[in-house]
């Protein structure tokens, strides 16, 4: 039996192991599991590559950056950004890979307008630094928007996210968990009142496929767009890798 799953904690949110299941019934794709791995902390990891079956992990919040320790090689994405979602297992060797680099770009493009030339990122995790990675790739100017700006750089607090800036930078990404299930009730600290039909809002949450975030910005006449594309298409660049 040849395995994957995915690690993280919670994985309450995750619709990863009913889309890989329903995907090898579809495609009569045999002797192949997909399973969920919640890992209160990234030490368990050890075990689990353990097994001699598993030939591929998907890795999401909070491990995309406590992964790289564990990887024996990574590809240029990797190495660039720091940021790791799909680990390949080979012959005992561990090679990382970012397929949200590429599940997001091609998501983003959907909906993307030439107006949309200045981007607010809210977050500064795993997810952030793909989201960066592609939006440096298409030449958009960006601010990093944080609870905890970090030192020496040009980092904002929501504090300072004003109406002013929002006007400014009409792309808003968010990165953060803030609104996923079961805390549906939780949004960023922004003030949704200077949003108009110019923003286009991008939550990388999935579920539930309206975040307060989003509502909030279609309640102002925003173009929005939640993460299932993207989710669904860094799963299928995942299974391509697994499966060259």
């Amino acid at each position: 039996m040849r395995k994957f799953g995915l690690i993280g904690y919670p994985l309450t949110h995750s619709f990863s192991q009913r889309y890989f299941t329903e995907k090898f019934e579809r495609e009569g794709i045999s002797d192949v599991s997909y399973s969920v791995y919640p890992l209160q902390r990234i030490a368990e990891l050890t075990g689990l590559l353990g097994d001699p079956e598993l030939q591929g992990l998907n890795v999401t919040i909070p491990y995309k950056e406590q992964v790289l320790a564990f990887l024996d090689d990574k590809n240029e994405v990797v190495r660039e950004i720091n940021a790791c979602n799909c680990i390949k297992i080979e012959d005992g060797k561990k090679v990382g890979y970012n397929t949200d680099v590429v599940g997001f770009r091609d998501s983003l493009l959907g909906k993307l307008q030439p107006h949309h030339t200045h981007a607010l990122i809210l977050g500064t995790g795993g997810a952030a630094k793909a989201v960066e990675y592609v939006l440096i790739k298409l030449g958009l100017s960006y601010r990093f928007v944080s609870r905890h700006p970090r030192p020496a750089t040009t980092d904002l607090s929501y504090e300072q996210a004003d109406a002013a800036l929002l006007r400014s930078h009409t792309l808003i990404i968010n990165t953060t968990p803030l609104g996923m299930y079961p805390k549906i009730d939780e949004c960023p600290a922004l003030p949704y009142e200077a949003i108009g039909p110019l923003h286009y809002l991008f939550d990388l949450v999935y579920n539930p496929e309206k975040t307060l975030f989003l509502k909030k910005g279609e309640g102002q006449g925003a173009v929005i767009e939640n993460g299932y594309e993207m989710l669904i298409g860094q799963a299928e660049e995942s299974w391509r890798i697994w499966n060259p």
